[in-house]
């Protein structure tokens, strides 16, 4: 690639594209809601979900100066995150806790890069993420599931219209924000009925002495205030509804 078509590729990346149609913003907002509260949708949704998940904690341990042995997705739609280091002290907290606000914090991130029109960047960002994950996965339905998750966002990033992308953005980060809640909503279900020993939060309450249910407290404050934060991004603005006469 010469320098004049890596210069439009940047300038395509970068740039500003203008807002979607405020009806858009609320009709996928809809259909995000919908496949999280869905449950036949949701089984096949969560699987992005899971990516997000199993990255935060694959992310953070590497940033802790863990040492990353790999990813696994399955296709039950659950994840694992093998690392190796100290069994506790900071890093190994950090790590257990970074699953399950991923999501939510991944979607607020990405609401912000839309709310200053950022939606090329947005998409392209979700690619670079996509590909560092690939690298990290260690099963074949987890690289299936990274690649054709990625295959549908660049085809979208490359082929779609204006107005296809920035409806898929913002799907895509309406989901994050509304998918967060439920798997906390999922595990404490789980905990509840004694079916989830090993889950992140007992294993934080394991290496804190803090009581799981404050771990899922947590994780589901910082998806509710992820929701607000990014839903009041991404709302359309209230000027460009249509008025009716007399009004």
């Amino acid at each position: 690639m010469d320098t004049a078509n890596f210069g439009q590729l940047w300038d395509r990346v970068t740039g500003t594209q203008p807002d979607p149609p405020w009806w858009l913003v609320i009709v996928v907002g809809i259909l995000a809601l919908l496949a999280v509260a869905h449950g036949p949708t949701w089984r096949i949704a969560r699987n992005v979900v899971t990516i997000a998940h199993e990255g935060g904690h694959a992310l953070v341990a590497l940033l802790t100066g863990r040492k990353l042995d790999g990813v696994r997705l399955h296709s039950d739609t659950s994840g694992v995150t093998v690392s190796r280091g100290k069994p506790h002290g900071p890093g190994m907290v950090f790590t257990a806790m970074a699953g399950y606000i991923t999501p939510p914090l991944l979607g607020l991130g990405f609401a912000g890069l839309l709310s200053l029109g950022r939606i090329t960047l947005m998409l392209w960002a979700s690619l670079g993420l996509l590909i560092l994950m690939l690298i990290m996965i260690r099963n074949a339905y987890g690289v299936l599931s990274v690649v054709g998750t990625g295959a549908i966002i660049f085809a979208v990033s490359w082929l779609g219209n204006p107005e296809i992308q920035a409806g898929f953005a913002y799907l895509g980060a309406w989901f994050l924000l509304f998918a967060g809640a439920r798997p906390v909503i999922e595990l404490q279900r789980l905990r509840s009925r004694r079916m989830a020993p090993g889950s992140d939060a007992d294993q934080l309450a394991h290496l804190t002495g803090v009581p799981g249910l404050t771990w899922v407290f947590l994780f589901g404050l910082i998806a509710l205030v992820s929701l607000l934060a990014g839903g009041k991004l991404l709302a359309p603005d209230t000027s460009a509804f249509p008025h009716l006469p007399g009004q």
